[in-house]
This record gives structure tokens, sequence and C-alpha cells, in this order.
């Protein structure tokens, strides 16, 4: 028996036609064979053969090879309802193809986002072939070998069409929406096959059996069409009347409930032995000596008992501090904000009056308020504790006229601590490979530090890096999360050579960042902006690549302080970042604080929840004399160069149509981009709605998925379990996406997934158009999507939609950055 190999017509991902999410082909009505998850664009022959026909919708074809079987090469499920959007017939039937010729050109993302899905089936229908699936479940390349076709053993030869002289059935109107495409198609050869009865269908001059797959799909018959019936036989009436109702349909049925697809399967590789697990708080590779710095508890002296002298050393001490952090940026301007708190400073005058020394209020005072932070349920106030923490003895050493002492780490060091505060950090002598840490958080104010600064980070390790001492090798993998303690001689080569790669790649980013788009290689545009929090960062960013700014956060100027800053303040800051973007877009959110964060003057009553309370746009909605002095204040600024308008915790098509009408009494005929972040499910899934009245979107992953996954960053019980790359937040990331290319608008993400080298891949495949990360990842960001295939990304997004876990997810990750799914 003679057996024809066919090669796979695309390249993608191979799968067992039962997967394919549609019951008509699933079922194998249509014929054997497999199906292929597109990467590429272009349809080819999967084999010598003759073009037997092209649909009018362009979405299939069918072939007859020179053995006479019948192939069918359909692009797409329910892709018949695009009318031939994006589709392009580059052969006509009776054409003569050679195995690997372009059949079909079509537009992948339109297919993606206009059909049911982009499985294309590879089928051998009609009867006298047997097709065999090779092996599936992998990725292939346009000609591998994925199917063979055999003649059947002989027996009775196919009944040919009914003859002229067959009864005759009143000639019928195509009543289907789409005409007689692949599915209807199948429902009538399954309605002939079986009974006596020999039946042809007549279309104009086109005649065909309706036995014959490919014969049926030729006859063009589209919606409209008129229709002539032949057939003859015992059964002939019984099977012209079931073709009758499937032509004269109006609607068409599923024989069966789609079936879902099949979940991949992916081996979650189990840690290397000796591996710690923790949280990565900024990526990349480090590998070095551990250098412990070991935190003592300050202790300060009683004081002199006079209370007029200990307010004195109190005033003095304040004012020494206060002059240290003056002119500071980012954390440290921070820590000068929280310094002029009147809580703080009425608590610490209370402290003074009682009796206590100027140096103990301080450590006492902030300790207290810090552990009340600690236990808020939103975890960003949680990890501002450490920073009063480091404030109270900051504010001791001034008192006291002391520092604190002085700690050297060399740059081939792993700072190693059982907490960093961001003082600490500021302080070091040198600069470390990477960081450790046994508690911390992601978010913390030191992850943020270090995230400037690039230096590896991972936080929440717990007791399996206590016992490590002085001098001990430890590799920080902060894309994984992990450490590695006294790694053998293999495994630090793998670290060493992984840093290296990621030099050479960053290198060739930088030297490549003259102003082009950050651009994949086979030609998508992914947009790769900096999170700003002030003027000092921007100009190392936009050497590196920057295309502008997409997350400003504006929080520092509003926090710990007795009144709101005015209107020319705000105007002074966002002109001072716009002017050192040099004309590339600063994108400003809006004021996102809540009940929980210290601004007295809005007067926002304490909530027993403040994540799901008044937060984000709710709170400047309530206080409209804030939102509108910001938004002047941003359109003021926009004479320095292009400035957007980001609305924080979006839930609603109201909250952000209120915003815009404000923007649009203040502009005038200043012109400026409105867009809104999505951060809860509820504008994740409502995305098509928000969209109307946005020009952009962005995604703050952070707090997407703590919302989506019900998880607390701040409670230590669950937050080892809240990833972003758990499908469910992919699938709404997907959503975002899905909703907003129905309005036209580009969705970015501004949230820690952009930075994750294992997640922004698929964030590309889902379709965002931009990745805004801290400043210190824009040229590795650009590197990575310098490397990508938008085709491929796009696959490894469906493929990773359909696992059931983050930690599969990112064992498929792994697995694509490895390049073994290229």
């Amino acid at each position: 028996m003679t057996k024809t190999v066919l090669g796979a017509p695309l390249a993608g991902w191979a799968m067992p036609l039962a997967q394919v999410p549609d019951a008509v082909f699933a079922g194998g009505m249509m014929g054997t064979g497999i199906a292929i998850d597109p990467v590429a664009d272009v349809l080819h022959a999967p084999c010598d053969a003759t073009v037997a026909s092209v649909h009018a919708a362009r979405h299939a074809v069918a072939l007859t090879t020179d053995d006479g079987a019948e192939l069918l090469l359909h692009i797409g499920i329910d892709s018949v309802a695009m009318g031939g959007d994006g589709f392009e017939a580059l052969v006509e039937p009776g054409t003569r193809v050679a195995k690997g010729t372009p059949l079909i050109r079509f537009d992948l993302d339109l297919l993606a986002r206009r059909a049911s899905a982009t499985a294309t089936p590879i089928l051998v229908v009609g009867d006298g072939f047997v097709a065999t699936p090779l092996e599936t479940g992998r990725m292939v390349a346009v000609g591998d070998a994925v199917l063979t076709i055999a003649p059947i053993a002989a027996g009775a030869p196919p009944a040919p069409p009914a003859p002229a002289t067959a009864g005759q059935w009143e000639a019928l109107t195509v009543a289907l929406p789409h005409g007689l495409h692949a599915r209807p198609a199948a429902r009538i050869a399954a309605a002939v096959r079986g009974r006596d009865a020999r039946v042809t269908l007549v279309c104009g001059d086109a005649r065909a059996s309706a036995l014959s797959m490919t014969g049926l799909l030729g006859l063009g018959a589209v919606h409209g069409a008129r229709v002539a019936i032949e057939a003859a036989g015992p059964d002939a009436d019984l099977a012209a009347a079931a073709i009758v109702a499937i032509l004269t349909a109006t609607t068409e049925p599923d024989s069966a409930p789609p079936a879902p697809p099949a979940r991949p399967r992916v081996a979650v590789a189990a840690l290397e032995p000796g591996v710690v697990a923790g949280v990565g708080a900024v990526p990349g590779v480090a590998i070095g000596t551990v250098r412990w710095l070991r935190a003592t508890e300050m202790v300060a002296p009683l004081g002199s008992g006079d209370v007029a002298t200990e307010r004195a050393a109190l005033a003095t001490g304040l004012a020494r501090l206060q002059q240290a952090l003056d002119g500071g940026h980012g954390v440290m301007a921070a820590h000068r904000a929280m310094l002029d708190d009147p809580d703080l400073l009425l608590a610490l005058e209370t402290a003074v009056g009682d009796g206590h020394g100027a140096a103990q209020a301080a450590l006492s005072v902030t300790r207290a308020q810090a552990a009340t932070l600690a236990a808020s349920p939103d975890a960003r106030l949680a990890e501002r504790g450490d920073d009063l923490r480091d404030i109270g003895q900051r504010l001791a050493h001034a008192v006291l006229g002391t520092t604190p002492p002085a700690f050297a780490v060399a740059d081939d060091a792993v700072l190693l601590a059982d907490d960093l505060l961001p003082s600490q950090l500021a302080a070091l002598e040198g600069t470390p490979a990477g960081i450790a840490v046994v508690r911390g958080g992601p978010t913390s104010h030191v992850a943020i530090m270090a995230a400037a600064r690039g230096i590896p980070m991972v936080v929440a390790l717990g007791a399996g890096v206590t016992d490590l001492t002085d001098g001990a090798t430890l590799i920080v993998d902060g894309d994984a999360g992990t450490v590695h303690p006294n790694p053998d001689a293999a495994a630090q080569a793998r670290a060493r050579s992984r840093i290296a790669i990621a030099a050479e790649a960053i290198a060739a980013a930088r030297a490549g960042a003259d102003g082009r788009p950050a651009t994949t290689r086979d030609g998508r545009k992914v947009a790769v902006c900096v999170n700003l929090g002030d003027a000092t960062e921007a100009a190392a960013a936009v050497a590196d690549g920057a295309e502008g700014c997409g997350l400003l956060r504006t929080e520092l100027l509003f926090l710990d302080r007795p009144t709101p800053p005015t209107r020319d303040e705000q105007a002074a800051t966002y002109r001072a970042i716009a002017t050192a973007m040099a004309g590339r877009p600063l994108t400003i959110r809006l004021l996102d604080i809540g009940g929980d964060k210290p601004a007295p003057y809005l007067s926002i009553p304490a909530e027993e929840n403040p994540a799901l309370g008044l937060r984000g746009i709710r709170v400047s909605l309530a206080h409209p004399d804030v939102l509108e002095a910001q938004v002047a204040a941003i359109l003021d600024a926009s004479d320095a160069g292009p400035c957007r308008i980001m609305v924080p915790m979006v839930a609603s098509l109201a909250e952000i149509t209120a915003v815009r009408d404000v923007v649009d009494r203040l502009c005038g005929d200043r012109a400026i981009s409105v867009g809104a972040m999505v951060e809860t499910p509820a504008a994740a899934i409502g995305a098509d709605l928000i969209s109307e009245a946005c020009d952009f979107l962005s995604i703050g992953t952070n707090d997407l998925t703590q919302y989506a996954l019900a998880m607390d960053r701040g409670n230590a019980a669950v937050a080892g379990g809240i990833d972003g790359l758990h499908p469910a937040v992919l699938r709404l990331v997907a959503a975002t996406c899905e909703g907003a290319a129905a309005r036209g608008v580009p969705v970015g993400v501004c949230g820690g997934m952009a930075a994750d080298p294992l997640a922004a891949p698929i964030l590309v495949g889902l379709g965002v158009t931009s990745l805004s990360v801290p400043p210190s990842r824009v040229a590795a960001t650009r590197a990575l999507v310098a490397g990508l295939s938008h085709a491929q990304a796009r696959a490894h997004a469906q493929a990773a939609q359909r696992l059931a876990s983050a930690a599969e997810v990112r064992a498929l990750a792994r697995t694509f950055a490895s390049g073994d799914a290229a």
C-alpha cells in the first residue's frame, strides 16, 4: 500500500484533531487528520496536488493528490464569518501545486480577534483513504512530516454522482448565513452516508456528489445561491429532505457542544537540591560570596530627664535630618516628606513631654507607628513600616550627633540580610552583585531602590538561608525568585553563562538605542517605556532607549504633608520630568492613595478593608478640588513635552467618563490623551466598555493579580501563591487586550510583570503593545523584545492560558526562554 507523507502547511503547534474547539471537526465528521495552531501567516501545500476549489471566503482550500485523495485545509474555526477579510488566495481552482507552494496568505492577528479559534484542521475527506497522524503536541515548521495517507483496501467502489436522469428536486435558495462551507458540507455528507441513495448537488454549472467534501466546497454555493438536488435510489427522498433542511436553515447549530481545548501537559520541574525559593523582587542573575549585614536594634540613652533640654535636642535632630534629606529624590524625598507628618511630630513632642529622651522618643514612636502599618491589610502600606523604622534610627542618630557604622561590600559579593532598610542600602560602601533578604517584600522601598540600581534581588527567603556564613557562594536568581547556596561548579558555570549572555544583549540594545522603536524580529513594534518617580531617573532611561514614561507616580507629592501640593508646585515637578524625557510621551498617573495612607487634608476615615474601599480615582472624584488642581497642573506641564493622564483603579465607564469631563472642561485648545489603569477584574472584563472613553489602557499587574486571586501581598500566609503568571491573570490580560482591540485602543503594562523576562513574551503574545519597566530594566527589555518572534510569542501565550497553575506557566516560560519552543 503506497503511503503519502503530508508536510505541515503551517508553522505552529501541532495538535490532535480531538483538541480542536469545534464538535464537527473534533468529532471527525469532516474527515480525519490533525490541526495546527499557527504562528505564521501563509498556508502552504502539504504535498504535490491539484487545487480542487478555494472557498469564496478564501479561508479554506481543497486539494486532490496525485493518488486521488481529497484534502481540506481550513484556516481557523468559524473563520467563514469573516467574509474573506484578511485572507488572500494565492492560487485558483485547477492550479497544479508542488509541496510547499503558498496557497493562502492571511492576517493572523485579525483571525485571532474575529474567529472563535485559530486552530487550522488539515483533513483527508471523502472515502477511499485513511489518514494517520504522526507526532503531535509539538511545534512544527512548514514541511515537517505531520500526517500519512494511504488508500483503503480495495472494496466496493464509491458511488458516482447521480445521473442526470435521477429524481430532480425543485431548486432551493441557500439560507445559511455563510453559505455552504465546511461545517454544513460535513453534515450533508453525514446525512447521505449510510443511506441507499446517490445524491448530486448542482449550483450553476458546477456539480458535486453529496459525499465529496471538496466537491461541495467547490460549488461556490454562497448565501442566496440557487442549488438543485438530484437524487436516485430507495432512500433518495430521505437524503434529499435532510439536505434541504441543512441548506435552508437560517442558523448553524452544532451537533454537540464545542469541546474545550485540551490542556497542554507541562512538567513542573522540582527545585534543584539545595535551591531555596523566595519571591523575586528585581530580575536578573548574580553570583558571589555571602556578606551578611546583621543589623542590631539601636539602643538610645535615657536622656537628661529635663523636658526642655530634650525638646531642644529633638528640634536639633529634626533640623539635622531634614537638612540631610533636603534635595533628595525618590525614597529619600519620601522620607523627607514623612518628617513633616503632623501626627508624627505630635507623637514625638508628646513622648518627650512624658519624660522620654529625644533619641528614645524617636525610636519608640516610629517603631510603634511602624507596627501599626505592618498590621495593615494593604501590602504596600505594610511595607512602608520599614521606612518609619528607618526614619526613627536616622532621627535618633541626628539627635545624638552620631552616624551609623559604615558597611563595605565588594562588587563580587551577595548582600544577605534578615531585613534591609532603605538607608542601609543607600549607605553601603560599594555595590553588591546581588541581594538576598530573609524577610521583606517585592514592592518595598528598598526593592524599588535595588531595581533602580539594577541589582538582582530575592526576598522572603525564610529560614532556608539563615545558616549561611560569610564567604559562602550564593547564586541569586531574581527571574525565578530563588537562591542557590553553595552551588557546584556546573551550576556556577550556568549562572555565569546566563549573566554573560544577558550582558551582551543589553550592550547591543544600548548600542542600538538611537531613537528607533523596539521591534520583534518579525517586525512587530513593542514600545519599551520607563516607570519613574522623579526627574533624576529619566536621563539614563532615555539613554538606554526608553520610548517614553509609561508610569509617573505622583503620590510622593501628596503624602506626609498637612496640605495638598499647589497647582504650580505640581506643574513644576511634572514639567521638569517632561523636559528630561526630551519630547517622549510622559504618562502621569493621577493621585493613587486611599484612607490607609497619611494624607490628613483629605479627611478620609479609616476603613476595615482599605484595599476595597475609598482608593485610587474614587478618592479624587470625592475631592474634586484635588482632582482639578492635578489635571490643571498636568495640562500646564504639557508645554514642556507630550503628557498623558492615566486614571488609577478604574472599575467602571462612569469613573473614566467623570475624569474625561473634568479634562475636557479644563483643557481649552490643548489636546491631551486620557487612559485608564486596569487593576481590577471588572476593568479587565469590561475593557471594551471602558475603552469607549479612553485613548489607551495600562494594566497594573500587581494589583490585578492580588484582586484576581483574592490574595493579599502583605499576608505571609498566602504571599507565596501570588504570581501574575497564574492562568486566571493571563486570561484577564487577554480579555483586556481583546476588549480594547475592538475599540482600536492600545494596551500597555506598567506593573511588575512587564519587567519579568519570563512574563514579557507572554504579554506580547497576548496583544500588549508597550511594556513600562524600572529604569534599570529598559535596555534588558529592549534586548528581550528584539529577540522575540511575535508569532511564536502568540502561540506561547495561547498555550500558557490553557495551563492549570502559575508553576506550570513558569515551567513553560523557561522552556520558551531557553529556545526549545522556538
